[in-house]
């Protein structure tokens, strides 16, 4: 099948601002994916993503568009893009609110978003006014040969708590549904999270193919990966996704850091641990969450994140390089969904 663009030539972002994008924002991708296995039975089918990066700027620039500033308080849209075959379905609307929903509840968290900003086109207006959008105004930013319309959504921030509806001149300026999809993800039961020493036979239960001799020809995780937090349980990747690999140990604690018993022990490198190889990019993952960059590099040479969960910060459940394609989950700091 022929690939069919997401934007005009002259509006189109380059594979190097994309890998920029991801590299320094992964925590503001997010992907629409088809249920099951693609036609390469290799990983899910992507139809749509919104991808976007941090400014303190109350407004949208050309430097706003082009940099990541960690910790500021503007998250800046730069794409929502949705599949030709996939669009008038509803699942761009659905995937922007999916997004403002879970930017309301970082924000709620204490991750400092205030606001959302985007430029769209004039026929495009009405489309973010359903995801709860409002108009600014014609935009300074120059992209292609079209003008651009600032639009944006302020967000409810950490002094509204989640556990209480909100008062109702507030109610209406939220999307339809979207309060109530809110309470639904906060009440909602959490699956169990089986360690893995509570397999009798440890890693060789949770891996799919491991002959007598302890080798997997085809190594995948056998079920849901999930936090090991009681009480939390958040998916952190399907099952088939990641590759079972057995490699050198990685330092990921400070000395004499008391961990949670959710979390095991890795051992002194170069000893060698298990680890859920994930590739090529975040979106792999269905929740994960990612720390800055620190001084200490890999062994590719990149500054290391640590990787936790998304959802309660539990971590480092494992390590990834700045900028690299792959990403490494600690086989005894994740659950099972077994």
């Amino acid at each position: 099948m022929a690939v069919k663009p997401g934007y005009p030539a002259d509006e189109a972002g380059s594979l190097e601002t994309f890998r920029y994008r991801q590299a320094h924002a992964p925590e503001l991708f997010l992907g629409a994916f088809l249920p099951g296995p693609n036609a390469d039975g290799k990983g899910r089918t992507l139809i749509g993503y919104v991808c976007a990066t941090r400014s303190p700027d109350d407004t949208l620039t050309h430097e706003s568009m082009e940099t990541h500033v960690p910790g500021s308080p503007s998250i800046c849209i730069h794409s929502v893009c949705v599949h030709p075959d996939h669009r008038r379905k509803r699942a761009g609307l659905d995937l922007l609110k999916e997004f403002v929903a879970q930017a309301e509840l970082a924000a709620a968290e204490g991750a400092g978003y205030e606001r959302i900003l985007l430029i769209t086109h004039d026929e495009l207006r009405g489309f973010y006014e359903q995801a709860g959008f409002k108009p600014v105004g014609l935009s300074y930013v120059v992209h292609g040969a079209r003008p651009w319309y600032e639009m944006r959504r302020e967000l409810r921030g950490a002094d509204h708590a989640l556990a209480q509806a909100p008062p109702p001149e507030k109610a209406q300026e939220l999307p339809a549904g979207l309060w109530d999809a809110l309470q639904r993800s906060s009440t909602r039961t959490r699956p169990a999270a089986r360690l893995l020493t509570s397999f009798p036979n440890g890693v060789k239960d949770v891996v799919s193919n491991i002959d007598g001799d302890g080798a997997a020809s085809l190594p995948a995780n056998t079920y849901d990966l999930l936090c090991p937090r009681p009480g939390c349980g958040s998916v952190i990747l399907k099952s088939g996704v990641a590759s079972w690999v057995e490699r050198e140990s990685m330092q990921l604690d400070l000395p004499d850091q008391s961990l949670p018993e959710c979390l095991g022990a890795l051992p002194v490198p170069p000893a060698t641990a298990q680890w859920w190889l994930v590739k090529p990019n975040p979106m792999a993952f269905e929740n994960i969450g990612f720390s800055r960059a620190v001084h200490t590099t890999g062994p590719g040479g990149g500054r290391l994140k640590f990787l936790a969960c998304a959802e309660c910060d539990l971590g480092p459940l494992g390590w990834c390089e700045e900028g690299g394609s792959e990403f490494w989950l600690a086989c005894n700091r994740v659950g099972y969904l077994a």
